[in-house]
């Protein structure tokens, strides 16, 4: 019989400098960048983010002469922003330690004196931001009082609202001319699946599309951009109409809608070359994507060639180069071009590579599970094992780099993750599963794998690690009180682990996503809400949990969170908590790095511990 591997007990506390430090480490620390985004009448000038100082922030990059410049600087970082159409102005949202709410500034591109971009709206969440080429402003707002606002601000006037809502709605684009505005909004109370409306800046409506039809069909629309040509009234626009994401050009002027029918099997995203004579395509299928070139014109589809991995995203330059964020699970990210090369490179230490995932299938009660598996390099299994359980839950894990699934594999653990029934890439009706039995469904998936992974031999069913962040932190709690069985342990990072409290405490646009999901408030649906929420279950939980969470949070607040862990301590069940100043999630790699360690160090410890105690008896 071949004895099961041992997690490694070694480089869990760190190391004082590079040459000492664990693969795991350089990994987070290693200097990344985002795919830049450029200015729409000055090319050159360029916007990205990075880490390079250990914070992630915005960067201005001006291509003409290779100057970088810092240009945000806060404790808990930057990532929001985007460029005005001339190059000129620096656009970025300012909250509060990563409380998502707050207003937007703005900063010369060349440097200088952060200015509130618009002074005279109050902070709120974000809801959208387009910018004119005349300095025309549109910009997208949510508060739990007022719902949904959008405004249309022009230099020296105040800021005139021409929208308001209590359900979800934001700023899609502004037509390149600045006379056309596109919304997307939730009129019809299903957050799920917005419908699309056109309106000048003084909020006459120009057309209309709702493919729910008043809420009555499952099938949503999304914003994907204007024709970037003066007086072109196409409107690029995503649909659902053949059971997954596809674009189609909608003509707001005539009302011509031009199906482009492409023949993917995957869901497909699209943006206009800047000509306005293609489209450049991305295609997710399977965990996995591809580009193409679309004419218009001829509607030929043309591959634009990547290595196998993930493309996370992309941008057509005006010379038809594409310039694209790429990377799989074994190799880190880089920012590639058509034309050949690296576009973009943060100077510094290379992060490692890691080891490649192996697809799976399993059968589940609603259909295939696509599961991604990545094993130790050394040692045979069956492995602990990490069921690392994304959030979302409209999101896929896919053959892209992850620097916290990869440190689990080099600790000698094999990790699983589960694109469960809710997931995006698989169709309209596998994301749209998990209504009213919510947490539950997906449950129910990874329940299936698990059982695949023990009778595979790949796991050890005695060293499962139910983990995840986010909704992947909600399930994660759920699993350990309604499967409590079958896990191990449990680290759950910023959950919701007390759906009623969380539901109140919540920002708006969150309320309105799960009143679609369960169907109504706490009050309209009581029984939904006890049936999914993790503080029903955790006198039953048996494994120790470790619970992460930030202080700041307005998606998983605090305070559900407190009401969770007050349970498991009145009952002396084995718990810890770490609690940090930041919202959901932090942009500090120290902060990162130090939450991953806390997870390691409780996993390997209590694992220990379970093994003393079973040779023990």
């Amino acid at each position: 019989m071949t004895e099961s591997t041992e997690p490694d007990m070694t480089d869990v506390t760190g190391a004082d400098d590079a040459t000492e430090m664990p693969d795991w480490e350089k990994r987070f620390r290693a200097p990344r960048v985002s795919l830049p985004e450029w200015a729409e009448d000055a090319p050159d000038r360029s916007l990205f983010v990075s880490n390079a100082t250990g914070t992630y922030e915005l960067y201005a990059w001006d291509r003409a002469t290779g100057g970088r410049r810092q240009v945000t600087d806060r404790p808990n970082g930057t990532t929001d922003g985007t460029l005005s159409p001339d190059g000129e102005w620096i656009w970025w949202f300012s909250d509060t330690d990563g409380d998502e709410f707050g207003v937007w500034m703005k900063q010369p591109f060349g440097g200088g004196d952060d200015v509130p971009a618009v002074p005279g709206l109050a902070a709120s969440y974000p809801a959208g931001l387009a910018i004119g080429r005349d300095g025309t402003v549109v910009i997208g707002r949510s508060t739990d009082e007022e719902g949904s606002t959008i405004h249309v601000a022009r230099a020296g006037q105040e800021p005139a609202e021409i929208y308001r809502h209590r359900e979800s709605a934001g700023v899609g684009d502004l037509s390149h001319d600045g006379t056309l505005i596109a919304v997307e909004h939730t009129e019809h109370g299903d957050a799920m699946h917005s419908a699309l409306r056109v309106v000048r800046a003084d909020s006459s409506v120009v057309a209309e599309l709702d493919d729910t039809k008043g809420g009555q069909e499952e099938l949503g629309l999304a914003v994907l951009g204007f024709a970037p040509v003066d007086g072109d009234t196409r409107l690029l626009v995503g649909h659902q109409r053949r059971g997954r994401w596809e674009p189609m050009l909608w003509d707001v002027g005539t009302g011509e809608e031009t199906d482009l029918a492409l023949g993917l099997p995957g869901d497909v995203s699209a943006e206009w070359y800047p000509d306005g004579t293609g489209l450049l395509i991305v295609h997710s299928y399977e965990a996995r994507s591809e580009m193409f070139r679309y004419d218009i014109a001829t509607r030929a589809l043309v591959r634009v060639d990547t290595p196998a991995g993930s493309v996370t995203d992309a941008t057509a330059r005006p010379d038809g180069t594409v310039e694209y964020l790429w990377s799989s699970a074994a190799h880190p990210p880089v920012v590639r071009s058509t034309a050949g090369g690296v576009v973009l490179d943060a100077p510094g230490m290379a992060a490692p590579g890691s080891v490649p995932v192996e697809d799976v299938w399993v059968e589940g009660p609603g259909g295939r599970i696509h599961a991604l598996v990545q094993k130790p390099a050394a040692g045979e299994g069956p492995y602990p094992t990490v069921f690392e359980i994304h959030g979302g839950p409209t999101w896929h894990d896919s053959d892209a780099f992850a620097a916290g699934p990869a440190a689990w594999v080099d600790h000698g653990f094999a990790v699983v993750r589960v694109n469960y029934r809710g997931s995006t890439g698989y169709g309209r009706e596998w994301t749209d599963a998990l209504k009213h039995r919510v947490g539950l469904i997906e449950l129910e998936d990874i329940a299936a794998v698990r059982e695949w992974a023990v009778a595979s031999g790949l796991a050890d069913p005695a060293r499962l690690v139910l983990a995840g962040g986010s909704w992947g932190g909600y399930l994660t709690l759920l699993g350990l009180g309604t499967q409590p069985d079958d896990w191990s342990l449990g680290l759950a990072a910023v959950p919701v682990a007390d759906y009623v409290t969380a539901y109140h405490d919540e920002m708006e646009a969150l309320k309105a996503m799960d009143r679609t999901l369960l169907g109504g408030t706490p009050e309209e649906v009581p029984e939904r809400f006890e049936a999914s929420s993790p503080l029903t279950y955790v006198d039953a939980v048996k494994a120790p949990v470790y619970i992460s969470a930030g202080v700041n949070d307005p998606r998983c607040p605090i305070r559900q969170v407190e009401n969770y862990v007050d349970r498991l301590a009145a009952r002396g069940a084995v718990h810890e908590v770490y609690r940090y100043d930041a919202g959901h999630g932090s942009l500090v790699v120290d902060e990162r790095i130090k939450q991953v360690r806390l997870e390691l160090d409780f996993a390997l410890r209590q694992l220990r511990q379970a093994g003393t105690r079973a040779e023990g008896r």
